[in-house]
């Protein structure tokens, strides 16, 4: 992440759930348990706008001839 791409924001959040998050994510800070969680979530909705092609994309690929390429 460059400085530039830092936004600067004040949110209110409940310390309860502050805290606990902090504890599952074995974060250090809040900051870097908020971009944590911002990630995750951000990729969920990703995956979740694929799942709408799933059936409807044909990739025709073949994985036996894939795996011997390597």
């Amino acid at each position: 992440m460059h400085k530039e791409d830092i936004v600067r924001t004040t949110i209110d959040l409940p310390e309860t759930l502050v805290q606990e998050a902090l504890k599952m994510s074995h974060q250090k800070t809040k900051t870097a348990m908020i971009v944590t969680a911002l990630e995750d979530f951000v990729r969920k909705n990703r995956i979740q706008g694929l799942k709408k092609f799933r059936g409807r994309i044909n990739l025709n690929i073949d994985l036996d001839k894939l795996r011997k390429r390597s």
